[in-house]
């Protein structure tokens, strides 16, 4: 299933710098309180998720959305948009792996090409590439902030 052949190609056309950009009243800020990151939701009553943060590696507004990073002990770096946790260094490919590997071993025939949409931190992507008939992966991301971000925030991620 692994494969690196040279004539594959992932497309995630983001490459320009990943720079911070100025957030007020964001939904990553009022989700911080005495150092610990909380995701809240109407959707889980009674139900929050906690994290102890340690340094904030990125925060910024893109035209979309609040974009954050976070590295945290238990989970290692955290992605947070608008408030919620998008995946986390430690348990990242379990999402990832799922998301994947289910739909495309579920394909009558080997695929040779793959649309990923959203997937911006690039793991549903990473996952794609493994398969050795893949011939081209593409991606389409609507917010580009969040390519640059898990590019430099999660590079064992976003290697697609």
């Amino acid at each position: 299933m692994a494969s690196s052949d040279s004539n594959k190609r992932a497309k995630n056309d983001t490459s320009e710098d990943v720079k911070e950009s100025p957030s007020t009243a964001s939904a990553c800020e009022g989700a911080v309180k005495d150092g610990w990151f909380s995701e809240l939701s109407t959707m889980w009553p009674g139900h929050a998720m906690s994290i102890k943060m340690g340094d904030v590696l990125f925060r910024g507004r893109s035209d979309f959305q609040d974009v954050m990073v976070f590295e945290s002990e238990a989970f290692g770096n955290v992605l947070v948009l608008d408030g919620v946790i998008q995946c986390t260094a430690r348990d990242e490919f379990s999402y990832q792996e799922m998301i994947t590997h289910l739909p495309l071993c579920s394909l009558p025939q080997a695929p040779k090409r793959v649309l990923v949409v959203g997937g911006g931190d690039g793991g549903v992507l990473r996952e794609v590439m493994r398969y050795s008939s893949v011939e081209t992966a593409d991606m389409a991301e609507i917010d580009k902030m969040v390519p640059e971000v898990s590019k430099q925030c999660f590079p064992q991620m976003a290697a697609g």
